[in-house]
């Protein structure tokens, strides 16, 4: 396997057209790539709507039986029940597991059960996989000390899989929110200087930022619904702060809580918090934009140099060659 591998490498015909391949798939995901993209905020729009449906039919079909149940949504039986079956909440569980299933976008105990539920499957899956790989496919010319070490680091990575994949989550959740929030709080800060209730305000941005960032449409909406029963609305902006995890929404909030208290003037907070969150944006903007010559530095001296070279030197050695 090995020597057809180097065989292919070495072989120039089978090199160019591989990579006239990849060159040609990526011309055409290139330009359909545009086209296949879908609206995600209308696909979310309609789940939303579908689920609204379903939990309206299910809740009229459990009055008219008499049962009074919860309209929260229940973790899967088969889930619920091997986590509540092998206590995984004890011995898998972690103190701020919870926080970053927020902070991921995964709320409730079925998000909960799932994540230890996934802790306990997928290092059995890398486990079994692993070892039908690595002792039954092909060893690869390993000793079975080091084949059982694969074993173990490929049981340790699923293991970690799950963190990695909440982790990636998260940050993929930041990053469009803060992309999104200075837009948000210039929106928020017309809304309130019109004469709107910060409420309304919320309700109104939530449904034009939707476009742009839908995690923030849903924490916006959910911090609305918060307002709205909780007692005391500082709870309502200190939750939207710790769900986002994000220091420019926590100010904003504190200011919120600050106006609230004292009665202070909510639209001059907001002007200055929108004018620090474009500043931090462009700053970063500016700040990878810096870093681009370094990274562009390997690739030019591994793509761009040799093929400038050819050009310049193809001609001078086809003539040295029909000289000779």
């Amino acid at each position: 396997m090995v020597d057809h591998i180097f065989r292919f490498i070495n072989d120039p015909h089978a090199m160019a057209a591989m990579l006239a391949a990849v060159a040609a798939i990526a011309t055409v995901l290139t330009f359909a790539m545009p086209l296949l993209a879908g609206d995600g905020l209308e696909k979310r729009m309609k789940t939303v709507a579908l689920e609204r449906a379903k939990i309206r039919t299910r809740e009229r079909e459990r009055l008219a039986k008499g049962e009074r149940n919860s309209l929260k949504r229940e973790p899967k039986a088969y889930m619920q029940s091997i986590v509540s079956q092998l206590h995984l909440a004890k011995h898998l569980g972690t103190e701020d597991a919870k926080e970053r299933l927020q902070l991921a976008g995964y709320r409730g105990q079925g998000a909960m059960v799932a994540f230890l539920f996934f802790r306990l499957v997928v290092p059995i899956g890398f486990l079994i996989v692993a070892l039908f790989y690595f002792f039954v496919v092909d060893d690869f010319g390993m000793d079975p000390l080091m084949r059982i070490g694969a074993v173990v680091f490929a049981t340790y990575i699923g293991f970690k899989a799950p963190e990695i994949f909440l982790k990636n989550q998260r940050q993929k959740r930041q990053l469009s929110i803060k992309r999104a929030f200075p837009d948000a709080l210039d929106l928020m800060l017309i809304c309130v200087e019109s004469g709107m209730s910060i409420e309304a305000a919320f309700r109104k941005v939530a449904d034009e930022i939707g476009t742009q960032s839908i995690p923030l449409a849903e924490e916006l909406t959910l911090a609305m619904a918060e307002m709205s029963y909780l007692q005391d609305r500082r709870l309502a902006y200190e939750n939207l702060g710790m769900r986002t995890g994000l220091d420019s929404v926590k100010s904003v909030a504190t200011a919120l809580i600050q106006a609230d208290k004292y009665g202070t003037a909510i639209g001059q907070a907001l002007r200055v918090l929108g004018q620090d969150s474009r500043d931090s944006r462009m700053a970063e903007a500016e700040k990878r934009a810096a870093a681009l010559p370094p990274k562009l530095t390997v690739p030019m001296i591994l793509f761009f140099l040799p093929v400038i070279f050819i050009v310049i030197l193809g001609p001078a050695y086809i003539q040295v060659m029909a000289v000779k």
